[in-house]
């Protein structure tokens, strides 16, 4: 038995899966278009690991998304999963957030490129082929009509995630596939937790801190009049 709980809050998504052996057991998620991650996350541990009729001490480890993504939700996801993990004094493990977004892509052949909204005409993008396999880098990029211009001309590619929409509006080629309304999920940190797990692939609880990708700049009020 390898129970593991997995935490994604890297988007409006909150979301927990309750996994065993790299199976999903359970899934609580909010798909709305909120972040509802500061009242709904702890209630969905609790009721995820109520539904699997286990106790948090039979937890093997703790895996959380560990970006790109929103700030917020980032701090909140690793906040809690830090905190049990050192509570229970089990590992943390950590999954890349893009990685697991493209593994809700399910094809014969081609590329994938999960994608998370980020400013103006950016995106968080990372480029996997149909095994899951990172072929480019995580990266912050700004979108303009000959993005991915070799991967298309060589073949299909599949786009994901909430940056697909500004995507869709730039990019007309006819090997583009634009795979809308999806977000991260925990159900796919299942399997990805669990291959970590059994290679003691872990983090420091301590010293953990999310992948921002970009530092986080806090806006400054305006001065009063």
């Amino acid at each position: 038995m390898a129970y593991i709980l997995n935490i994604e809050t890297s988007t409006t998504n909150c979301s927990v899966s309750l996994s065993n052996q790299g199976e999903t057991l359970v899934l609580k998620e909010d798909y709305g278009n909120g972040y509802s991650h500061a009242e709904k996350l702890h209630v969905y541990i609790e009721e995820a690991l109520k539904e699997a009729k286990i106790n948090s001490e039979q937890l093997q480890a703790i895996a959380v998304s560990k970006g790109p993504g929103s700030y917020t939700g980032l701090r909140i996801g690793v906040s809690a999963a830090k905190g049990l993990a050192y509570a229970l004094n089990i590992p943390l493990i950590s999954v890349s957030t893009l990685q697991a977004l493209a593994k809700q892509v399910e094809a014969d052949s081609g590329l994938i490129v999960p994608m998370l909204d980020a400013r103006r005409l950016e995106v968080y993008s990372a480029i996997f082929d149909i095994n899951n396999r990172l072929l480019r880098k995580i990266e912050a990029q700004i979108l303009d009509e000959n993005s991915f211009e070799e991967q298309l001309n060589i073949g299909k590619v599949f786009f994901i995630g909430d940056g697909v929409a500004k995507t869709k509006t730039l990019l007309s080629h006819a090997n583009a596939i634009f795979i809308e309304n999806k977000l991260p999920s925990a159900e796919q940190m299942s399997a990805l937790s669990f291959d970590k797990y059994k290679k003691s692939d872990i983090e420091d609880v301590a010293y953990f801190e999310p992948y921002y990708l970009k530092d986080f700049v806090a806006l400054k009020p305006k001065p009063k009049k």
